[in-house]
């Protein structure tokens, strides 16, 4: 069993969230709060894409790097890079150098321009305030229906790197769905709302 554990703050966490103190903040200040601004949702997705194969630990610490090398993660100045910045990509140490995922990155941009009503909107769909909640990790699925379908909505209009696992770890980090563990401080915090209705506004790292 893999159940919230406390920390030395006294604060319980899901178990992934205590190895590291860049875990813990990731755990307590981001995973699992709505994302609803299209470069947001962007920016997740690429480092989902980055991370497959990878530990998300790697993709956290080279998060600065990553914005630096894709221009913040503008879609529209990304989607502007051509073979020149495929190379140069592929040169930067301070990013996963895997030419798939640039050129995916790249293509997904385009994309996501090219979304009718953009890509929030789109994923914000697929969003379940009633979808289950669970007190162990192993409970925890790899993907839903859900995501699913959203995947398939997105490979639909040219994305690529993104399967139903990927789409999935997205509406966990977006706060899509709350799957922070039922014991955990932070659940129930993720306040699920369509993005047009009223709420918080979209909390994207800084």
């Amino acid at each position: 069993m893999s159940t919230a554990i406390l920390g030395e703050d006294g604060l319980a966490r899901c178990p992934w969230g205590l190895s590291t103190p860049d875990y813990i903040a990731y755990h307590d200040d981001e995973w699992g709060r709505p994302v609803r601004d299209d470069q947001g949702l962007y920016e997740r997705l690429c480092l989902e894409a980055f991370q497959s194969g990878l530990s998300w630990l790697t993709i956290l610490r080279k998060r600065e790097g990553f914005r630096a090398a894709f221009g913040g993660f503008d879609p529209e100045k990304v989607a502007a890079f051509g073979p020149d910045d495929v190379e140069r990509l592929m040169a930067d140490a301070a990013i996963v150098r895997n030419r798939a995922k640039i050129e995916a990155t790249i293509a997904n941009a385009r994309a996501a321009l090219d979304l009718p009503g953009g890509l929030a909107a789109t994923a914000w769909r697929y969003a379940d305030p009633h979808s289950p909640s669970y007190a162990d990790t192993s409970d925890v699925p790899a993907y839903t229906d859900a995501s699913k379908a959203l995947a398939k909505e997105l490979k639909k209009h040219g994305f690529r790197f993104v399967g139903p696992t990927t789409a999935y770890a997205l509406m966990q980090a977006c706060g899509l769905v709350d799957d922070h563990l039922t014991t955990c401080h932070r659940h129930g915090a993720a306040l699920i709302a369509s993005p047009l209705s009223s709420g918080p506004e979209a909390l994207r790292p800084r």
